[in-house]
């Protein structure tokens, strides 16, 4: 039954938005290159929008285009290789293909578990993995993930179009690694998930603390990889931790916008079906760095109320998450703990230890840290210098603002818990036990590696 060119068209985008990812993994299992697949969904896209309004929409709309694709795949292989050369190379006859019918699902999983480590292939530079991995994976346009990192969408593109003539280049193969390959390909896919959740949840740059889409996009990847790798426990742990974190997202900024600290959030306003998945993941997660992670935001998790938070387990977390990623944000997340735990003393040694730490020398949550510790120990005018040196160094207008609130108010609030009180493991999931400059690029001035960052409290 046909139907308008307009029903058609929302029809199309929605089902090529959800399906595009498995369409172009199963199309890189034939032809072997991604950015060809890419080529090759996009015809079966046209294909359907000049069809389905005088055919109708098929009852199964996404194996329609996955067919749809894979012949055509089929087709360009013909043409391009001799015949006997892709029998053997694909593994399968194309002369007998069937009619259009679905690919069956473990395999489209196993496709989908290759394409997510070859868009991740440490070949590529962390900008470009997470830009292909928003593209191939994620389903976002060019334009998209521009908007949604602040950067100009040539430069997308270009990181895009780079990555996959690397992939071309280097050969990569469409495969799932085993053994020590397996090991260290899977941190840098968790890696790149990590960070795209990451820039979500505390912006680097704009006028926006949130960006719900990226966190959304991430957890759903995180969900998939959990799925596709149910004996990878790090795969759990940062599923856990994700979901954890995304359960806050309601509750982190007010109607205006304005970032609420952890002490002021409205606890009933978590998500509690988030919580519960993210404690049905911790079950299966294991003792690595997203692990440990994962457990700090438990305890969060945990706590019905602010003044119930176990400051001393988070603590012990943050020091055997230090034990496992030593770094000096490790380290100021772990004393922001200590202050919780142990007084805002104890807490102030640990903090004036990382002064001269390079890696921190631009990094705008020591200044903020060391303010409300100064606050807290009534040196108000000390405290006052710190939050407008933090506010200073912050890209996120959010942010800002909220710094340069408690400079002002620090006076009025020098006697109680503060800005940093927000020792959560919420701000961006992980700010990054790796602070060198090689390694920031993949979310634009956001460290790497994994630390729960308990520092700025929101």
């Amino acid at each position: 039954m046909a139907v308008s060119g307009s029903n058609a068209a929302v029809a199309v985008e929605t089902v090529f938005r959800i399906e595009s990812a498995r369409i172009i993994a199963g199309v890189t299992r034939i032809v072997r290159d991604v950015g060809i697949a890419e080529e090759l969904a996009q015809d079966a896209l046209v294909a359907a929008l000049e069809q389905w309004p005088e055919q109708g929409v098929p009852e199964r709309p996404g194996a329609w285009l996955m067919t749809t694709a894979k012949h055509r795949a089929i087709d360009l292989v013909r043409r391009r290789e001799t015949y006997a050369r892709k029998l053997a190379e694909v593994g399968r006859s194309l002369e007998d293909v069937p009619p259009p019918e679905p690919a069956e699902p473990d395999d489209i999983d196993d496709d989908l578990l290759r394409l997510i480590f070859t868009a991740c292939h440490p070949v590529l530079s962390a900008e470009a993995r997470i830009a292909l991995t928003l593209r191939l994976l994620g389903g976002l346009t060019t334009q998209e993930i521009a908007r949604a990192f602040l950067v100009p969408e040539p430069t997308v593109a270009q990181r895009i179009v780079r990555a996959k003539r690397t992939l071309a280049t280097a050969r990569v193969p469409f495969e799932v690694p085993y053994g020590e390959d397996r090991a260290a390909r899977l941190s840098s896919v968790l890696e790149v998930v990590y960070l795209i959740f990451n820039e979500g949840y505390s912006a680097t740059t704009g006028d926006d603390l949130l960006r719900p889409a990226l966190c959304e996009d991430a957890l759903r990847l995180a969900r998939v990889l959990a799925g596709l790798a149910p004996d990878e426990p790090e795969v759990h742990g940062l599923a856990a931790l994700l979901e954890f974190q995304a359960s806050r997202t309601a509750a982190r900024t007010g109607p205006d916008g304005q970032p609420v600290l952890l002490a002021g959030q409205n606890r009933t306003r978590w998500d509690r079906l988030l919580i519960r998945r993210g404690f049905a993941a911790l079950q299966k997660a294991g003792t690595g760095p997203y692990s440990v992670q994962a457990a700090i935001a438990a305890c969060h998790a945990r706590a019905v109320r602010y003044e119930d938070t176990d400051w001393a387990t988070i603590a012990a977390l943050y020091g055997r998450l230090m034990a496992l990623t030593p770094s000096p944000v490790v380290e100021l997340n772990r004393a922001v703990a200590v202050s919780m735990a142990d007084g805002p003393a104890a807490a102030l040694e640990l903090v004036d230890a990382l002064a001269a730490e390079p890696a921190l020398r631009e990094y705008h949550l020591l200044p903020s840290v060391r303010g409300d510790l100064l606050a807290r120990l009534g040196r108000a005018a000390e405290a006052r210098a710190e939050f407008e040196r933090a506010a200073a160094l912050t890209r996120n207008a959010r942010e800002r603002e909220l710094l340069l609130d408690r400079a002002a108010d620090t006076d009025a609030t020098a006697d109680g818990p503060t800005a940093a009180a927000g020792t959560d493991a919420d701000t961006r999931t992980g700010a990054g036990a790796d602070t060198r400059a090689d390694t920031n690029a993949g979310a634009r001035g956001k460290p790497a590696t994994p630390c729960p960052p308990a520092a700025d409290g929101h």
